[in-house]
């Protein structure tokens, strides 16, 4: 399928880097055939992006940002519990591994977070800042970094059952229970301080 040349270059460059990536796993992808892809300059991917990481960054926000942010702004609003943020992130996805897109961009979270790559995120929920205020709301005697830290902890542990790229399906509706009540306990246990 060809990229739609009516758009600007930054999104037949999200195009044309999706459509790849759906085909060819991410190591074998190259900046030159995303450029040729998009009918982009060589340069393209450089100029608009910086890196080959940077596009893929840019495409997961652009791609996944809108899924979950409005519900996400919404629970901010409402002073909402940790369990409705989790089910707000894991409902989702749950839908996104059902389909071949969906699972592509799981997989490439999960390079990006289990691979712990250094990207700059722009998108409010996709920074452990965020996460981490919402935790200590519930849960006031975490300290900021011990809020990422769980968060961080309970990110990778669902990015492992939902970005595995050997996996052709969703996990089942036992297994994201199990997850959720696994992870939720992780994040709300109380705090003790030991040597």
């Amino acid at each position: 399928m060809p990229v739609n040349t009516d758009t600007g270059p930054r999104e037949r460059l999200l195009g044309a880097a999706e459509q790849l990536l759906l085909t060819a796993e991410y190591d074998q992808v190259s900046v030159r055939a995303i450029c040729a892809e998009s009918g982009a300059n060589p340069a393209a991917v450089h100029y608009h992006f910086g890196t080959k990481t940077a596009l893929v960054t840019a495409l997961l926000e652009d791609r996944l940002a809108p899924i979950w942010a409005s519900t996400l702004d919404h629970l901010a609003e409402a002073e909402s519990t940790v369990a409705s943020y989790l089910d707000a992130i894991l409902e989702p996805f749950a839908d996104l591994a059902a389909e071949p897109s969906g699972r592509l961009y799981l997989r490439l979270l999960s390079r990006v977070v289990l691979g712990r790559l250094r990207v700059q995120w722009s998108s409010r929920w996709f920074r452990l800042d965020s996460w981490a205020d919402v935790l200590r709301e519930e849960c006031p005697g975490l300290t900021e970094q011990e809020a990422q830290r769980r968060w961080a902890l309970a990110f990778e542990l669902v990015l492992q059952q939902f970005g595995d790229p050997t996996a052709d399906r969703a996990p089942t509706p036992a297994a994201v229970r199990t997850l959720r009540a696994f992870v939720l306990a992780g994040l709300t246990t109380a705090y003790e301080d030991t040597p």
